[in-house]
């Protein structure tokens, strides 16, 4: 598929991955329908944006109400009319151990710490993909889905919540390739490894470093590096219900 003039909705493109991912794909002549609840953030990719030429609206929505999701995706229709590409970018992470002992207690993981990340990476790229399936059906617009999942995946220590969501938001791509295929839509997803995003920001040191010796390329991978392999799936016609992994070879 052609990038230039396509409409691409990004979700989570306040900064980090949907930021570059939104920038890189404007240079490249697409149209951005960018979804946060970071309005200050929002905005600021907009700028990056039309400072290329690129056509750029911002829709302020939390990806985990069912009704401002709803309402965000007919907007952009109003606006532009159809949509090629959703990037279900949107996340978070709140690690902590299933039960950890200090001093000998114990103490369990939260339910609302398990339930948080859950709806924000799970239940907010269902509700996105699910309007922009039906917006792209509705409108005879081919096109893909990409979900941004996680080597963490695999199954991580110290990351129930988010490893357990990341896998589900893979899972989903690829039994929505299955389902999509005869609308035209391909869907397929990304399982970064240590990314220099906000997200790793939050990792403790000592996490950080041993997750980077874990990888044969020993260091972090770029934003760029994540979205030079949307740009890669959006333009392979022939690619869908796949899980890239952009990992520097990590292995967890």
């Amino acid at each position: 598929m052609n990038i230039e003039n396509s409409v691409v909705v990004i979700t989570g493109a306040s900064q980090g991955l949907g930021q570059m991912m939104a920038v890189t794909l404007a240079q490249m002549g697409a149209e951005l329908a960018l979804i946060d609840i970071n309005s200050a953030g929002l905005r600021q990719t907009q700028d990056q944006c039309h400072m290329l030429n690129s056509k750029a609206m911002i829709y302020e929505a939390d990806v985990t109400s069912e009704e401002e999701v709803v309402q965000a995706f007919a907007h952009i229709i109003e606006d532009f009319g159809h949509i090629n590409v959703l990037i279900n970018n949107a996340g978070i992470l709140d690690d902590g151990l299933l039960v950890s002992e200090s001093n000998d207690v114990l103490t369990k993981m939260p339910l609302e710490q398990f339930q948080t990340v859950m709806d924000v990476n799970v239940t907010g790229s269902f509700l996105c993909g699910r309007e922009a399936a039906e917006k792209m059906i509705k409108t005879g617009s081919q096109g893909v889905i990409i979900n941004i999942s996680s080597v963490a995946r695999a199954g991580t220590l110290g990351q129930t919540n988010y490893a357990a969501s990341k896998a589900a938001v893979a899972t989903m791509a690829v039994g929505w390739s299955k389902e999509l295929a005869k609308y035209g839509i391909r869907v397929a997803a990304i399982a970064p490894g240590l990314i220099d995003t906000p997200l790793t920001d939050q990792l403790k040191p000592e996490v950080l470093e041993k997750m980077k010796a874990s990888a044969p390329l020993e260091r972090v991978g770029e934003p760029e590096e994540v979205a030079h392999t949307v740009k890669y799936i959006i333009e392979n016609d022939y690619f869908t219900g796949r899980i890239l992994e952009i990992d520097g070879g990590m292995r967890l």
